[in-house]
């Protein structure tokens, strides 16, 4: 018996209660369903397409550039013209998420490599958990479908975000992440994501790409 263990052990008998009692973990069940949650910001809120307007606004003003799609299979020839305008290189890394693996990339003259990033990568695109109207932010859940090190470590992070993924709110996050994964069972990372890197540590000059990005482009589905 660890040290913890033997803790808890000392409390259940202090408590006359057993490591099973159904009915002590029932009552606590039913006051956290019953917390009230605190005051949540009204700007994210509202239809969706108000959600969408919001986030859209707020990603912007925090330099993140937005383009909108009629369906998933316009995302290749989205992120292409992207690079494209940008003299970059029609070459990206992105991970293993169903979402994304057979949308037609070879079909917009683009180069597909999988996996995480070594470091040596330009370009990448991660699919969202989940958009946040309130800010603008963006929720990416580590795992090989879209590992971590594509949020950090190429110049240039495409995100795609399904218009149904866009919650009002950071509270609104959370209650997705509970309902898709269950108890017990979260991704070890979350990411929120708002705007490209930046730091204005050094004479209060604002320098992008301080610690991950310099761009960050959002492709959403909206249908």
């Amino acid at each position: 018996m660890s040290a913890r263990d033997d803790i808890l052990a000392t409390i259940r008998r202090s408590l006359a209660v057993g490591v099973n009692d159904r009915p002590r973990r029932d009552a606590v069940a039913a006051r956290l369903a019953a917390t009230p949650i605190g005051i949540v910001p009204q700007r994210g809120q509202g239809d969706a397409a108000a959600r969408l307007a919001t986030f859209r606004a707020e990603a912007e003003r925090v330099q993140a550039t937005v383009a909108e799609v009629a369906a998933a299979s316009e995302v290749p020839a989205e992120i292409a013209r992207d690079l494209h305008d940008k003299n970059l290189p029609l070459a990206i890394r992105c991970g293993d998420d169903p979402r994304l693996v057979g949308l037609p990339w070879a079909e917009a003259g683009l180069e597909i490599a999988r996996g995480p990033s070594e470091g040596d990568d330009l370009n990448a695109v991660s699919a969202a958990f989940a958009g946040v109207a309130e800010t603008g932010t963006l929720a990416l859940v580590s795992g090989p479908a879209n590992p971590t090190t594509l949020n950090f470590l190429p110049d240039n992070h495409f995100v795609v975000l399904f218009a149904d993924d866009l919650v009002a709110d950071y509270e609104g996050v959370f209650a997705k992440l509970r309902a898709t994964y269950g108890a017990g069972a979260l991704p070890r990372t979350v990411n929120f994501i708002t705007g490209p890197s930046r730091s204005a540590d050094i004479e209060q000059t604002l320098l992008l790409g301080a610690h991950g990005p310099r761009r960050l482009h959002i492709v959403v589905i909206a249908g």
